[in-house]
């Protein structure tokens, strides 16, 4: 009962743009449950076995929306399905929408969609939740062409977490595993993974749009994470637009994930030698780092940490540069270098500028804008460039001053830094 209880109270929170499950009424002694229940709280009814949807299950809500995310120009999603998403309480979820091939095909990206689940199930078919036996005609397109962004997740997020990703759209940087041989194309399955040690399944069909368009060694892959026939998770692009930043492979054992040493061996943001020299530099897993106003943390909830346990922490408020720096050339160039960047906490933001030096360090260069748009959910930085030759990089936060009304000047963190071949 405390169960179906707890149920009840998701269903009435869960509408798309309203926050109570009390509607406006006449009688202010009256209301009437909100008929809108969210992809989360659907997702969340259906406990592996088939579930016909209607008030009863969804305790008064009869109906539920979002927008759509497949294509299917591009040849590579199941023909008759339809794959949208929602957000509630910033919980994004998914479901997909079996309508047959003609009925599907009337639906584009970017369409926000309502409709009436009584009548309907919700089953496992294929190993893929999704709705069946909606009828077109219980469909509403409320709007067309809303911006859609996938949401970045790490190859590992997305494994352990599969069911919150599930029909959503989503984007995976990193490298086909094994590299791609000359030649080879997208069709098949593919693997790509980020250094985290596990890798996603890329699928192409075979009369896809793309499928015989070149096989990047790297890129950014967006794409809609869904159930392969053989029971396993795979990521299925759209269109060959999926593929972003495409560039060369990134060097062995990278990222750098800030996991060596540990954190108790760069605890002060400024340490110092006996004789007042500074002591700032430390062994990591890639090569030796200076770490200047910055330091190795662990504070889960706090510090941006992507993997592992650790991620670095730049010094607020300061006047003077703080930096992230490489003290060693990668010899093949670069055509891209990634890294996840948060707020520290509930900090303000700050800014901070990816610089490259070929002349071990004595000059640097900007590459790209200054980024100040942190926040405290971290995000990927993408930096693309054409650099031959040996190259080492740094990330330099500028010191703007103490943070006040008009400065943005908080606690920085950085995690995952990848750097890829030319």
């Amino acid at each position: 009962m405390k169960n179906r209880y707890l149920s009840f109270l998701a269903i009435c929170l869960s509408v798309l743009g309203f926050t109570s499950c009390m509607e406006e009424d006449p009688n202010p002694a009256e209301g009437t449950v909100n008929p809108v229940a969210s992809l989360y709280v659907v997702r969340d009814a259906f406990h592996e076995k088939d579930m016909a949807l209607g008030t009863g299950a969804l305790f008064g809500a009869y109906q539920a929306g979002g927008v759509v995310v497949s294509d299917p120009s591009g040849k590579n999603w199941p023909a008759g399905l339809v794959a949208i998403q929602d957000t509630w309480r910033g919980n994004q979820r998914g479901i997909i929408l079996n309508l047959g091939e003609q009925a599907a095909a009337t639906f584009e990206v970017g369409d926000s969609v309502l409709f009436d689940v009584r009548g309907t199930t919700l089953t496992r078919k294929n190993g893929v939740l999704q709705i069946v036996g909606l009828k077109p005609e219980a469909i509403q397109k409320k709007a067309t062409g809303l911006p859609v962004a996938p949401k970045t997740v790490s190859v590992n997020e997305l494994l352990t977490n599969f069911h919150k990703y599930e029909s959503t759209l989503v984007m995976v940087s990193g490298d086909t595993d094994p590299l791609p041989v000359t030649g080879e194309t997208y069709a098949g399955n593919k693997q790509v993974g980020d250094g985290s040690g596990k890798t996603i399944t890329l699928y192409t069909a075979a009369d896809a749009a793309f499928s015989g368009r070149k096989l990047p060694a790297s890129a950014s892959f967006v794409g809609i994470p869904t159930i392969a026939e053989n029971g396993t998770p795979e990521l299925r692009m759209r269109t060959s637009a999926d593929a972003l930043n495409a560039s060369g492979p990134i060097y062995a054992n990278w990222p750098e994930s800030f996991e060596i040493p540990d954190y108790n061996e760069k605890k002060s943001y400024n340490m110092k030698n006996a004789d007042g020299s500074s002591n700032n530099a430390r062994n990591l897993a890639t090569g030796n780092w200076t770490l200047y106003q910055s330091i190795l943390e662990q504070t889960a909830g706090r510090d941006v940490i992507v993997s592992g346990k650790q991620a670095v922490r730049f010094q607020q408020n300061l006047t003077e540069s703080a930096y992230l720096q490489m003290n060693f050339d990668l010899p093949n160039g670069a055509t891209k270098v990634t890294l996840w960047y948060a707020t520290y906490y509930t900090d303000k933001p700050s800014t901070w500028q990816l610089e490259y030096s070929q002349d071990q360090g004595t000059t640097w260069t900007k590459v790209g804008n200054a980024v100040s748009d942190a926040e405290r959910n971290h995000k990927m930085a993408t930096f693309l460039m054409d650099i031959s030759g040996p190259v080492r990089f740094r990330i330099n936060k500028l010191g703007l001053g103490t943070s006040s009304t008009t400065v943005n000047n908080g606690r920085l963190g950085i995690d995952d830094f990848a750097v890829y071949q030319n």
